[in-house]
């Protein structure tokens, strides 16, 4: 395993029933640029259990942090739940992904669309000061289910308004839009609905999304990035790559699962 770093839980958050959050030591060598996933895991009757994980952290923080759900008897999961400060963390050495500033062209409004723990690349991505130097504009949104799973990102940003040294940056330029789907909010319904329906563009007082300007990053569940593939093509935009940069790009590794 010799390209598997072993690394220390510092802190672990449960959000809701649900939801979680694990921060970890940082080896000097592991590498990774804002959106990019790690395989991360545990070792399990000596040998790697490991899943692809978003790195919530900035590529300057010395911490890692990563997102995760809760499932029900789900092989890493059952067991990634229960770990506690102290615990060994098992990390791949390469970092990867799609979600890359350099695989968009330039634009004017980067939109970064999210549901659930697909935030989690979004939140490493407005952290990154060279995205406050491409776009005038960021635009993060976030469905959910229930109202108690965003307080994960509201805190995130919260801290992030507080950064010495781009917090003015992003007070100013990142709008933050929630959406939550089985609750009573001020924003209701799927983020492809929404925008369909032009409804996130009237909230927000923002024209409907166009390839000439806007640049769009997604990160969720397959069928919404499926869907929200379809949209994307339908108005004109490309998909972007690492070989060939397009106006919107998707995680392609979450949306094959």
């Amino acid at each position: 395993m010799s390209n598997i770093l072993r690394e220390t839980v510092l802190e672990v958050h449960h959000w809701t029933d649900s939801l979680f959050s694990l921060k970890t030591t940082r080896d000097p060598g592991f590498r990774f640029d804002s959106g990019e996933f790690a395989m991360m895991g545990l070792e399990v009757d000596g040998r790697p259990l490991l899943r692809a994980y978003s790195v919530v952290s900035s590529p300057y923080e010395e911490q890692l942090e990563f997102l995760s759900i809760k499932v029900p008897n789900g092989p890493l999961t059952s067991r990634l739940q229960h770990v506690k400060p102290g615990d060994t963390i098992l990390i791949n050495r390469k970092a990867t992904g799609t979600l890359l500033l350099h695989n968009l062209l330039p634009g004017k409004t980067l939109w970064l669309l999210s549901t659930g723990t697909g935030l989690a690349p979004f939140l490493s991505i407005a952290k990154d000061p060279t995205v406050y130097d491409r776009f005038d504009r960021i635009v993060l949104t976030h469905t959910v289910r229930h109202k108690a799973e965003l307080e994960c990102g509201e805190k995130a940003l919260e801290i992030l308004r507080e950064n010495e040294y781009i917090g003015e940056l992003a007070a100013e330029r990142l709008v933050y839009y929630p959406t939550v789907t089985r609750e009573a909010f001020r924003n209701e319904g799927r983020i492809t609905d929404l925008l369909r329906s032009g409804k996130v563009y009237q909230d927000l007082g923002l024209t409907p999304l166009d390839p000439a300007g806007d640049r769009v990053m997604i990160c969720g569940n397959p069928h919404m990035t499926s869907e929200l593939t379809q949209y994307m093509e339908e108005l004109g935009f490309e998909m972007g790559a690492n070989n060939k940069p397009g106006t919107f790009v998707i995680e392609k590794a979450f949306a094959q699962r």
